[in-house]
């Protein structure tokens, strides 16, 4: 077994694995169920200095990912200190509580929950063009409390600036990324939104929207110099491992753990362990950042560069050969790829369930 012990700002996690803030981490109910079913640390559904009226239906699992109007809390943040907070610190393990999300709300909300907080996640969903409501709201924060402060980071275009700017202003890590949006789904059988928000619109969260979250985790590795929580698509031990190889210290988990329950915590820790073991690491540690070094060493080519047939796993299921949109590839008693009409574009690479097709 690998060692999956990390250490991000002074926390010490027994595993990489945690909640995100959302419908997942709503209470202390589900929190314990969290623990119990393997996560390393504990992230609280965001508190503001009110309680969120959510429009109905806020939730909805389509083709395209999740989607989602869900807000803040239904809770306030007094019923938190009151019923929540105080079981969730017994419970163990390191507790990020979520705030949010303007300067004077973050004022109000951050000395409250200070006596539970191991950490503070900032949740400010901000997409405008102007840093300066982040920037308050971290400060804000920072006068309030002492300890360590991660700044939520949206997908915005210009997040390396962003970040850069958090880390001058004193955050001591980011979560990136926040959901996706503003998206819309409609119900076709009505012609109404999924969504029961008034404009009919929600935010994108799920496997759907993991690639962007590890590129945003890959350039920002690069700029700043405090630790990164990846969020965005993880469901799998594999997922986990791309979002630490991309600079992650950690990573967190919504939407699998809203459709798949508080269980999947330990199962994507478990699913960790066994790739780290199959590809010889003794810490997920190890694989923090890796991409950053193996990719000085990449040839870059616009060569085609058929891919290998190993056939030792191969099923011969044929998701290859249908794939290929060059004709290149035939299977009879072996999968054979002819070069001469290979693209090298990979995409039979990637559609084999068994790894049995790979590039040299």
């Amino acid at each position: 077994m690998a060692n999956l012990a990390v250490e991000i700002c002074g926390l010490k996690l027994r595993n990489p694995i945690m909640p995100a803030a959302g419908p997942n981490s709503k209470d202390a109910d589900i929190l314990i169920r969290a623990a119990d079913g393997g996560a390393g640390a504990l992230v609280t559904k965001t508190v503001s200095d009110t309680a969120a009226v959510i429009p109905r239906p806020c939730m909805a699992s389509t083709n395209s990912g999740f989607l989602n109007a869900e807000k803040w809390s239904e809770h306030t943040v007094e019923h938190w200190v009151e019923n929540d907070y105080p079981r969730i610190k017994e419970i163990g393990l390191p507790v990020i509580i979520s705030i949010g999300y303007t300067a004077d709300q973050i004022a109000k909300v951050a000395p409250l929950v200070k006596p539970y907080a191991d950490a503070v996640e900032m949740s400010v969903h901000y997409v405008g063009t102007s840093m300066d409501p982040m920037i308050d709201a971290l400060k804000a924060a920072k006068q309030a409390l002492d300890v360590p402060v991660f700044m939520k980071m949206s997908p915005h275009t210009d997040i390396l600036e962003i970040a850069k700017a958090c880390e001058r202003n004193g955050a001591d890590g980011l979560a990136m990324i926040n959901s996706v949006g503003p998206c819309m789904g409609i119900d076709v059988r009505t012609g109404l939104p999924l969504m029961g928000s008034e404009n009919g619109y929600g935010w994108l969260t799920g496997r759907t929207i993991r690639p962007l979250a590890v590129r945003a985790i890959f350039d920002v590795a690069q700029q700043v110099n405090i630790p990164i929580i990846g969020v965005g698509g993880v469901a799998s031990g594999e997922d986990a491992a791309e979002m630490m190889m991309a600079g992650a210290s950690a990573v967190q988990v919504c939407t699998e753990a809203i459709l798949k329950g508080p269980a999947v915590y330990g199962k994507i820790a478990r699913g960790l362990d066994s790739f780290l073991d199959c590809q010889g690491y003794e810490n997920a540690s190890d694989i923090i950042g890796l991409t950053h070094e193996v990719i000085k060493n990449r040839t870059y080519t616009t060569e085609a560069v058929p891919p290998v047939w190993d056939g030792a796993d191969c099923i011969k299921c044929g998701l290859c050969r249908n794939a290929c949109p060059y004709n290149a590839i035939t299977i009879e008693s072996a999968v054979v790829v002819d070069p001469s009409l290979c693209f090298g574009c990979g995409l039979c690479v990637t559609r084999c369930p068994k790894n049995s097709l790979i590039f040299k």
